[in-house]
Parts: C-alpha cells; sequence; structure tokens
C-alpha cells in the first residue's frame, strides 16, 4: 500500500499518522491557527467550501481570493485522487491576492469520495469522464462567479483531464498551464527508469539495482501493471525525482494533518480515494499519449521542475517545440522537481503573474 500511495501522490500512511499523533488538543490548535492565518476577512474577498452536483453526483469546490474581480484559476489536482484543497495551506496565500483559486475534489477523491456509494462510482471512473467534469467545473464556476473564461491549471495526473479538457471545449479557457504535465506516460516511465538505474549506479546503491533489475527491460514491451510501476516510481522519487534534493516529501504527505478544511474522516479518504481510482484509471492511463497533438487552441504555458523525475520535462519540451498554439512557453523551475508550487511558491506566483495574467482577457 505505501508504495501504491507514493504512485498516486496521495497521502502516505495518513491513517496510522493521525492515531498516534498524540496531543489531539495541540493539533487542534495547531489547525486552528492556520484557520486564522487564511481567513479572507477583505469584504472584496470570496472564501467558500461547499458540494455541488457535477456529472451526476456530488462533487466538492473550494474557492478562495482576496478580490473577486481578479482571474480565475480552475486548478486540477493530481494523484490521481490526491486533493490539492488540504495541502493549499502550504503555498497559495500569496496567489489569492491576484487571482481566485478554484480547487475540485475530482470524483473518487477527497471529500467528494465520501459523498456517493462507490460501487456506483467505480463504472464512471474514466478519463474521459474526468475530462466532462472538468468541463461542467469549469461552466458551472464561469456562471457563478460572473467570468466569461477561466485559467485551467493541472498538476500531474490533472494535466491529463485537463489537456482534455482544453481540448474539447477551448472556449471556456483564456489559458492552460500544465505543471508536472504528462505528455506520454509510457515515455515519461522509460526516462524515469532509466534515471532510477544511472543514480543507483552512481550511489553503488544494490538494492536499487535488484529492484530495478526485476522490472527490466522497462516499461519495454510488457503492460505497464501496478506492480511494475510502484518499483518503477520509488527509487526515482528516493534521488530528487519528486521533491528535489529530498529522498522524502513528509511537508507533503503529512501536510493535511493540519489542514483547517478536512477533518478525520477526509484525511483518511485521501488514501481510500488513491486505492479506489488507481486500478480502475491505469489501464487508460498507461496511454496516454498527447505527443501528436500538432494543434493547441488556446495559449499554453508549461511549469517545468529542472528535477522532475516523476514525470519528466523531456517529452513535454519536445512537444512544445513542435505544437501550433496562439502562445507558447516554458518557464523552468531550477530548485524543483514534480511538487512545484510547493517547491518554489514565490516563483510561481512571479510566473503566474508575468506569463500568465498577461494572457487574461478583461471580461467582455
Amino acid at each position: 500500500m505505501k508504495n501504491v500511495l507514493l504512485f498516486c501522490l496521495a497521502l502516505l500512511g495518513l491513517p496510522a499518522l493521525a492515531q498516534d499523533s498524540g496531543d489531539t488538543k495541540h493539533l487542534a490548535r495547531a489547525r486552528a491557527a492556520i484557520d486564522d492565518l487564511q481567513r479572507i476577512a477583505a469584504p472584496s474577498g470570496i472564501q467558500e467550501s461547499y458540494k455541488t452536483s457535477i456529472g451526476g453526483i456530488d462533487q466538492w469546490l473550494n474557492v478562495r481570493g482576496q478580490d473577486r474581480s481578479n482571474p480565475i484559476i480552475l486548478f486540477v489536482h493530481g494523484g490521481p485522487a490526491a486533493p490539492i484543497t488540504p495541502t493549499m495551506w502550504e503555498f497559495q496565500r500569496p496567489i489569492e491576492e491576484y487571482f481566485t483559486v478554484v480547487h475540485w475534489d475530482q470524483r473518487g477523491a477527497g471529500k467528494t469520495l465520501l459523498e456517493s456509494d462507490p460501487e456506483k462510482v467505480a463504472p464512471t471512473i474514466r478519463i474521459e469522464r474526468y475530462v466532462d467534469d472538468a468541463i461542467e467545473v469549469a461552466e458551472y464556476v464561469r456562471k457563478r462567479y460572473g467570468k466569461r473564461k477561466l485559467v485551467l491549471m493541472g498538476h500531474s495526473w490533472g494535466t491529463v483531464v485537463g489537456m482534455g479538457a482544453a481540448l474539447k471545449r477551448p472556449d471556456l479557457f483564456h489559458a492552460y498551464v500544465g505543471i508536472g504535465q504528462v505528455i506520454s506516460t509510457r515515455e515519461n516511465e522509460r526516462i524515469s527508469y532509466e534515471y532510477a538505474v544511472e543514480q543507483a549506479k552512481l550511489h553503488k546503491n544494490d538494492e536499487a539495482l535488484k529492484d530495478l533489475a526485476s522490472i527490466a527491460p522497462y516499461p519495454g514491451t510488457e503492460p505497464i501493471t501496478r506492480e511494475r510501476i510502484i518499483v518503477a516510481r520509488k527509487w526515482p522519487q528516493h534521488y530528487g525525482g519528486l521533491s528535489a534534493f529530498r529522498s522524502t516529501s513528509t511537508y507533503y504527505f503529512n501536510g493535511p494533518l493540519l489542514s483547517p478544511d478536512y477533518d478525520a474522516a477526509q484525511v483518511k479518504a485521501i488514501d481510500q480515494g488513491s486505492l479506489f481510482t488507481l486500478g480502475r484509471l491505469l489501464p487508460e492511463f498507461v496511454k496516454v499519449d498527447f505527443s501528436q497533438v500538432k494543434i493547441f487552441p488556446i495559449p499554453v504555458v508549461m511549469f517545468l521542475g529542472r528535477h522532475d523525475y516523476t514525470t519528466p520535462t523531456a517529452p513535454t519540451v519536445a512537444w512544445l517545440d513542435q505544437v501550433k498554439a496562439p502562445s507558447k512557453g516554458a518557464v523552468w523551475f531550477e530548485r524543483s522537481a514534480h511538487m512545484v508550487p510547493w517547491e518554489e511558491p514565490g516563483k510561481t506566483l512571479v510566473s503566474l503573474l508575468n506569463h500568465v495574467r498577461p494572457l487574461v482577457r478583461e471580461e467582455q
């Protein structure tokens, strides 16, 4: 289970951590302090968390910003089933001064998982359904907050959903921002595996080399199964491919423990959602390939972690070189791997202002 959750970028071992957290009163006081810190008091601001019907089921949205007149970012989370809401307190507050940010707990993820009978939702866990959900969320947000278009931003798995939504309904969006972009799953796996082997040899790590040899050649021509992908992801992340210069990412995996937006049951649901969605999405996910998309209908900006070996950047750079779009660009984050907003929050804000905000056309 531990490695499956690492692959999903979900919360690692959280139920046990929550049970062993010690003085729950102190934890509650810490959560209350964070809640007060991020409370939006400005009369012009917006701070809402609610569920609404999307794709035939109730799904949760979280909306925050200091000024309702600012552009809206719809941020599509990764995983699958790794919602950003419980760790947004770690990086988002400065962004809220310039944008209103909407987070959406996707079907099978976080708070949304707890709203429906999993047996009824299970047959709908398909990429196309997630893309249609994203479009429906965008339409709902536009109408509710009086916006003509939104900025669409995806992270990791969320880039699969985001790219699909942008290609299907470009009229809804000013621009698309990809973070940890997936262009070709199979190519990503190959590059990530080769990086792990290289690092294991460099560090004379016999355990890693043995593990990696057990799935060689990878990905090869064999199916990319859950078991193979767990081994393939473990060692690149150990060598800084998830968080740059770190073998672990405690700040992220344990962050929801301090989130004022999630109670204990909702935190536990992060793990549950990862296990619920991964097996159902994996057969489709391993076939994802946007490399043949030659024309992109809206401006596109890629935020690239220099050390990202969870979704390696080379396929994204190659795609940007050949795609035709109204405008296109890349921003390199030299101190980041896969977790760009968490690793370099200051540069994330500056990059949004310098490279994305100019793409927002004034509301008509």
